[in-house]
């Protein structure tokens, strides 16, 4: 047995060996030093990055964001519509037939997919060009007048103007009324145009549009009931909305003074995902020649919308007359003003 005076022997000897409490917290120290140097240049890092972060996010606008979730938005439609696709193809009689259908679900699926993806950069290409953090017209009814004669766009009841194009399918004929109808979005009252579409002579088209003008001449448009049809049967109504009701918001068709906002992109409507038109002032002082005459002093604007990206209008419009040709710059494909009837 080990007397207590070896193990203490021994123990002074192993501890020539052994760190000593003294060596111990030395070394403790001097690397407490270097694990708070450390700690300290880890947190400055992070707390970097977190800034950057709170930067990024901040420095993103509202338009941005609303771009972003309209995407997923129609991300999770589209994959609703596949889904409902795949649940109707069981209810098929044979097993090729519910193979096809699922076969044309994907193909959709994917086509709606990449839609989709260019639809979400066309959206944050337009907040840029907008230069807006969020759209929000304040809208008066007492800074509106009851009449719209602004030089680019008279609208004046009982006129009616016919355009016609020619398309693969034939010839497509529109037809604009002004009526002596009114109708009252946000406490406005509006003039009700009726713009109705025939290809060879039926129907595919038939929409009441709402516009206004305030007292500084700009013409507004305050939404649209758009009825669409099929061989004669209603279809849809895709496309409608009303200035004020779930979140649709109006937007200014004509500009009050256009040749001091060249280059200017604006809203011409705004509904999320179902009317986003947008226009820019091109220039103003070019002639055109459509069958019902030549016309000089032309405003130029370029239309298009997200909802269709890469499809662009190039709409001309004549002073006093208004609207007098669209030329599709990819096709040539014009529609122009055949013909005027006065009041």
């Amino acid at each position: 047995m080990k007397t207590p005076a070896f193990i203490l022997e021994n123990t002074l000897m192993e501890g020539k060996k052994m760190k000593t409490p003294a060596f111990i917290l030395e070394n403790t120290l001097k690397d407490g030093k270097k694990m708070k140097t450390q700690a300290f240049v880890l947190g400055l890092f992070g707390f970097f990055l977190f800034c950057t972060f709170i930067h990024g996010a901040s420095a993103e606008t509202n338009c941005e964001r609303s771009a972003k979730k309209v995407f997923t938005s129609s991300h999770y439609e589209a994959q609703s519509d596949y889904w409902l696709a795949i649940a109707k193809s069981w209810h098929l009689p044979s097993s090729t037939q519910r193979l096809q259908a699922t076969r044309t679900a994907n193909a959709e699926l994917r086509e709606a997919q990449e839609l989709i993806r260019d639809q979400r950069e066309a959206r944050l290409d337009l907040c840029e060009n907008l230069h807006e953090s969020f759209y929000h017209p304040v809208i008066n009814p007492a800074n509106f007048v009851n009449h719209i004669d602004n030089p680019y766009l008279p609208l004046v009841p009982g006129t009616i103007f016919t355009y016609e194009t020619e398309t693969d399918k034939g010839t497509k004929v529109i037809r604009v009324e002004v009526t002596d109808e009114t109708k009252v979005v946000l406490g406005v009252e509006c003039i009700v145009v009726r713009d109705t579409v025939t290809l060879e002579g039926v129907t595919i088209e038939d929409t009441r549009d709402y516009f206004a003008q305030d007292v500084h001449g700009n013409v507004w448009y305050f939404g649209e009931i758009s009825q669409n049809f099929e061989e004669g049967d209603l279809v849809s109504l895709d496309g409608s909305w009303k200035g004020g009701v779930d979140g649709a918001k109006p937007g200014i068709v004509m500009q009050a003074d256009p040749a001091s906002k060249i280059g200017k992109t604006y809203r011409l409507e705004f509904f999320a995902g179902e009317a986003e038109d947008t226009a820019k002032i091109l220039n103003v002082g070019g002639s055109a020649t459509v069958p019902y005459g030549m016309f000089y002093n032309l405003l130029k604007t370029e239309d298009y919308t997200p909802i269709s990206p890469g499809a662009i209008e190039h709409k001309y419009y004549a002073p006093g007359v208004g609207f007098v040709l669209e030329i599709d710059p990819e096709t040539g494909e014009r529609l122009e003003l055949v013909d005027i009837q006065h009041p």
